[in-house]
């Protein structure tokens, strides 16, 4: 195996599949990537992603910015060093960011519920009230499993930091 290919392939997969699922430029779905790939350890500075990404030096910063306020990276400075290092949040916390897209989903169900059950008039909106009070069971059932998911991640996380 090329371990040099197989790496860039990857990137290339992350990229593809984070700027679909979060609608993101290509360049911050490589940045992604590429922490995901090279800086889960020891994080990489702006330089290096400049370096690594061959993009300018505005184009990283737009997007490392663009990714810090979505919460999908985080970055930290060592003692003695003005540098910037940057790194992908932790699994649990992007996770927990598809938590909050269920939560708000569920306040505009459960708003669509009661309107619907107000209003209904025909057989079409009972239809349509039937169907969305079902895709809310469904909703909450994915919600306690994406819970779950990220309670575990926690604790492997909480585990990995206390063994380092």
């Amino acid at each position: 195996m090329d371990i040099k290919k197989e790496r860039e392939e990857i990137i290339e997969l992350y990229g593809n599949y984070f700027e679909k699922l979060y609608n993101i430029s290509p360049l911050a779905a490589r940045i992604l990537g590429t922490l995901i790939i090279d800086g889960c350890k020891t994080g990489l500075t702006f330089e290096s992603l400049v370096e690594k990404l061959s993009a300018s030096k505005s184009s990283i910063s737009t997007n490392l910015n663009l990714l810090l306020k979505m919460e999908k990276i985080s970055y930290f400075t060592k003692t003695g060093d003005r540098k910037k290092y940057f790194k992908p949040a932790n699994l649990s916390e992007r996770l927990g960011n598809i938590i909050k897209l269920i939560d708000s989903e569920m306040l505009i169900i459960d708003r669509l519920v009661e309107y619907r059950e107000a209003t209904v008039s025909c057989p079409e909106e009972k239809c349509n009230l039937e169907n969305v009070k079902a895709y809310r069971t469904h909703i909450i059932e994915v919600g306690k499993v994406f819970s779950k998911t990220i309670n575990n991640f926690k604790q492997i996380e909480i585990n990995n930091n206390n063994n380092k």
